[in-house]
C-alpha cells in the first residue's frame, strides 16, 4: 500500500512539473470607434511559457458576429503564436464580446475581450 501510495505522489509530482503555462501580452482590446458593416481586426499574441508543446483546443466567440482564427497545430515551448479575432459589426452603438480559448493541459480558460463603438458608414 505504502508503494502505492508513493507511486501516486510520485507521478502527481512530475505531472505538475510538467504543466502548460500561457501567458498573453493582453487580454482585452479596445477598437475605439469602428465603421458599421465594416470588420476590424486584432490579434492577440501569447507565448508558450510551458516545458512541452502547446495545443489550443477551442476558441470559441460568444456570437457569430465575432470570428477567432487560430493555429491547429502544436505551439513549441518558448514560442509565441496570434489568436486573430475580427468583428463585423451589423448594427450600431457600442460592443463587447468575448471569446473563451481553451488550451489542452491548462486547466482555466483564457477569456479575450473587444469591446468599442460602432458608428453609422457615410453614404
Amino acid at each position: 500500500m505504502r508503494k502505492l501510495l508513493f507511486i501516486i505522489a510520485l507521478f502527481i509530482t512530475i505531472n505538475s512539473f510538467a504543466q502548460t503555462s500561457v501567458k498573453f501580452t493582453k487580454v482585452a482590446h479596445n477598437f475605439g470607434k469602428i465603421i458599421q458593416n465594416k470588420p476590424a481586426t486584432y490579434e492577440f499574441s501569447f507565448t508558450n511559457n510551458g516545458t512541452k508543446p502547446l495545443v489550443i483546443e477551442t476558441a470559441t466567440a460568444e456570437c457569430g458576429c465575432t470570428t477567432p482564427v487560430y493555429t491547429k497545430l502544436p505551439i513549441p515551448k518558448g514560442k509565441t503564436e496570434k489568436i486573430k479575432v475580427t468583428y463585423n459589426a451589423a448594427n450600431t452603438g457600442s460592443f463587447k464580446k468575448n471569446v473563451t480559448v481553451k488550451f489542452a493541459n491548462v486547466t482555466e480558460p483564457t477569456i479575450l475581450t473587444i469591446d468599442g463603438d460602432v458608428i453609422a458608414a457615410k453614404r
